[in-house]
Parts: structure tokens; C-alpha cells; sequence
């Protein structure tokens, strides 16, 4: 393979790994910082093994990075660039949305 398709490929690993709901919600919570493996998982809703699948996925994508302190492990992001990439993306469906109600009130 050569250097430029091994470099697209690594990028599509990056956003495969950001391609399901719970791990962009995770993503996204992390944005305001560290946070332990039992907070994300109160905030997705999935059982233990579920999350620790999706930090799994997520860290060998290189998103995030893991930290054990005592019995817990942290999370933060470790794309710096992806929180303005979330911020962009969520304006983006911001105004998709809003252009689609807007249809809807016309009707």
C-alpha cells in the first residue's frame, strides 16, 4: 500500500471509530474534559462490557487516551482538532434541522 492509501485508510479508522451513536456521545462529553469509565457509561446508558467495547474501539483509533488512577480509568480525547470538528459537524445538522422544520411549518 502505498503511503497516501495507508494514510486515507487511517483516517477512515478514525472515523469509523466515531461512526456509532454512544461512542460519538462519549466523544462528545469529552470535550469538557476527563472523565471516568462509570460516567460515560451513566451517560450512554450501556452495560459495562458494552462501553469498555466502545472505549476499546476508541483508543485503538487513537481518539482517546486512558488513564488507570487507583481502581478507575480516565478517558480524554486525544485528537485535539476533534473538538472543533464536532463543533462544526453539530452546526452543520444545527442547520439541517432547523431548514427541515422550517419545510415542516410551510406544509
Amino acid at each position: 500500500m502505498d503511503r497516501h492509501k495507508k494514510y486515507i485508510s487511517e483516517q477512515a479508522r478514525i472515523f469509523k471509530a466515531l461512526g456509532h451513536p454512544s461512542r460519538l456521545l462519549m466523544v462528545d462529553a469529552l470535550r469538557d474534559g476527563e472523565k471516568c469509565v462509570c460516567d460515560l457509561q451513566a451517560l450512554v446508558g450501556d452495560d459495562m462490557s458494552t462501553v469498555s467495547k466502545h472505549l476499546s474501539v476508541l483508543r485503538e483509533a487513537g481518539v482517546v487516551a486512558s488513564e488507570k488512577r487507583g481502581t478507575n480509568i480516565y478517558y480524554r480525547l486525544a485528537i485535539c482538532c476533534l473538538e472543533t470538528f464536532l463543533k462544526c459537524t453539530g452546526e452543520l445538522v444545527e442547520k439541517r434541522v432547523l431548514a427541515q422544520m422550517d419545510m415542516l411549518r410551510k406544509q
